[in-house]
């Protein structure tokens, strides 16, 4: 009998693929959109100084948006809204969305307006080596680009009103309306303040209105009421700090690669970078995916005071992102190196540094699933209002663990650190899973999946790893990186289908569903469309 957990019923599974599905295309979309950006940006300013004045730009407003917290609104904000919602009381939720929107319009007017006088100041702080030509044009651009982190703030609380009713399409498509309207901008005046203009173009029609018109036409009733007496505006401060400090393994860990890579020569901090950037690619689009589309069924069981069906959706969700880390982690370590040229090319990257970037990126990817399980654990704790549990088991282990960056930086160098930061989050996400089903009474895990998945992933990297032997010798042109990283993703691929089908796992086979009823549908198309020329 299989000890795949079963879903709950107020959380079924159609829901769940729908709002995975939609998030995992919206994201794909997005990293796609993001490369465009990035190669506008580069064929328009290049390496100039206009582009190193442009991409300083961002530091004063990312401090503005980090300040009020914008990165947690959404997960604060959805289990408060959710909890009048399910109680049938939908005007006490909007009054608490009036009072949070009314409260963050009120501190942004004073913020925004203390950054925007002392930008000039702040810029030769955060510049010193720009001329005082460039700190003008820095304060200046900055000033433009200062009022898009209050769409993206207010625009954030309404798309977790959204969320907190299972709507998930205009959320998800926020941040590629974003990037299109900084390309838009950038292509139309070919400068960095045509850039500037369209990224607070960008940040009003996709992360605001879209979602603002979507709302009033779904009841929003936004009101001018500011009751800073209100229990849930309290609730939500003391929700916000942990959830701010909930992100210190990520931080500590890119701040951690960075301090010990300083020590190791040029280059090592951007090989590392470029190395967990390619890893953070496939994270981003099922890791996040799966992290948005459950957090409002999460919260909804939260709510209901119904701790083992969260713990077993959450598990169920988790071995899902497992199957596909595995998969990513097979096709992206055995074409690490091809995977970097296709990417960075070698125009500015040594061969042998590629091939260090090559040897990183497969040492991360070892954590692929651990960083992606990261993701869904956090977001059941954030679900209850138990945030304090990630932050502090996130920040102890990545503490304790100070020590095995700086002994396996200084013997192995830029690969020692990857290694550092994979165990590092590994051994993190094992603690929080290991909390979870102990709090909530679970007893739904991965014993049965855990050794079919290592021995798949094992046997799909060896058998890619030894077509690979047989090989040509790279010459590590695009050209030359693209077809060998198909030959070798591919067959990883394909290695861990066969062998996963082989070995009866119920996730692969349910991720592959939709394939195999598409291909049945064509056959039989195909076949009712011959059988009356033979008849």
């Amino acid at each position: 009998m299989s000890n795949e957990p079963t879903p709950p019923k107020s959380a079924p599974r159609s829901r769940l693929a729908i709002a995975s599905a939609i998030w995992g295309i919206a994201l794909l979309s997005s990293r796609l959109i993001g490369l465009v950006r990035e190669s506008v940006l580069g064929r328009t300013l290049g390496v100039s100084g206009s582009a190193d004045v442009y991409q300083a730009a961002f530091r004063i407003p990312d401090w503005f948006s980090m300040l009020l917290g914008s990165g947690a609104l959404s997960i604060v904000f959805i289990p408060i809204f959710s909890a009048h919602i399910e109680r049938g009381d939908e005007a006490r939720g909007w009054r608490t969305f009036s009072n949070m929107a009314n409260l963050l319009l009120l501190v942004m007017a004073f913020a925004g307006t203390a950054f925007w006088f002392a930008a000039p100041s702040l810029s030769r702080v955060l510049a010193p080596g720009f001329s005082p030509e460039q700190i003008d044009r820095l304060a200046h651009l900055t000033r433009i680009i200062l009022p898009a982190q209050a769409f993206h703030i207010i625009g954030g609380l309404l798309s977790a009103s959204l969320l907190a009713r299972d709507r998930h399409f205009v959320p998800a498509i926020a941040p590629l309306l974003y990037s299109v309207g900084i390309i838009s901008g950038g292509l139309v005046y070919g400068t960095a303040e045509g850039f500037a203009w369209g990224v607070v173009a960008g940040a009003f029609v996709g992360p605001f209105l879209i979602p603002l018109v979507v709302t009033l036409r779904g009841g929003l009733k936004w009101s001018a009421v500011l009751d800073l007496s209100d229990p849930d505006v309290r609730l939500y401060v003391t929700r916000w700090i942990p959830v701010l400090l909930g992100g210190s393994l990520v931080l500590l860990d890119d701040q951690l690669i960075s301090g010990f890579g300083s020590t190791l020569g040029e280059g090592a901090i951007a090989t590392l970078n470029y190395a967990k950037a390619l890893m953070r690619a496939p994270m981003g689009i099922f890791g996040v995916a799966m992290g948005f589309a459950a957090y409002p069924a999460l919260t909804r069981l939260a709510l209901a005071g119904k701790l083992v069906d969260l713990h077993t959706l959450t598990t169920t969700a988790t071995r899902r992102v497992l199957i596909l880390a595995c998969l990513s982690q097979a096709a992206l370590t055995v074409a690490a190196p091809e995977v970097g040229t296709l990417v960075y090319s070698t125009a500015r990257i040594s061969a042998a540094r590629m091939s260090e970037l090559g040897n990183c990126l497969a040492i991360f990817c070892a954590a692929l699933g651990p960083w992606s399980a990261q993701i869904l654990l956090s977001r059941a704790y954030y679900a209850q209002g138990k945030g304090w549990v990630p932050a502090r088991l996130g920040l102890l282990v990545a503490v304790l663990c100070i020590p095995l960056y700086w002994l396996l930086g200084k013997h192995f160098g830029a690969p020692g650190l990857a290694a550092a930061s994979s165990t590092t989050v590994t051994i993190s996400v094992c603690t929080l899973q290991f909390a979870l089903k102990k709090q909530t009474g679970g007893s739904a895990g991965y014993g049965d999946l855990l050794p079919r998945l290592l021995l798949v992933t094992a046997a799909s990297i060896g058998i890619a790893i030894t077509i690979r032997k047989l090989l040509p010798l790279p010459t590590f042109t695009r050209l030359d990186a693209l077809w060998r990283a198909t030959l070798l993703g591919g067959s990883a691929c394909c290695t861990f289908i066969a062998l996963g089908l082989a070995l009866r796992m119920p996730e692969l086979a349910e991720a592959l569903a939709p394939i195999a009823r598409r291909f049945r549908i064509r056959a039989r198309t195909s076949a009712e469309s011959v059988a009356p020329k033979e008849r």
